[in-house]
């Protein structure tokens, strides 16, 4: 049985793997590495996945990264269109 399993293994959920990718940029950030702001490259990668499935503009999402001392809070809005 264990190598059924192992054979036919789930593929990791789109979901899953973005909230992955997430915290890897805000552990890098954290460590103070010099490099370029991820935030641009998020809204472009937002953007992409998103219009997979519905038609959004770049306007229509809007990314912040607030910190407050140990304390950083992604907020990703994105304005859906009307059914």
């Amino acid at each position: 049985m264990a190598l059924l399993s192992f054979l036919f293994q789930n593929k990791p959920k789109t979901a899953v793997a973005a909230k992955e990718r997430l915290q890897i940029i805000i552990a890098r950030e954290r460590n103070g590495r010099a490099g370029p702001d991820f935030l641009p490259a998020l809204h472009k990668e937002l953007i992409e996945v998103i219009s997979k499935y519905t038609k959004v503009s770049a306007d229509d999402i809007k990314i912040s990264l607030d910190r407050q001392g140990n304390l950083e809070v992604l907020d990703v809005n994105v304005v859906l269109p009307d059914a």
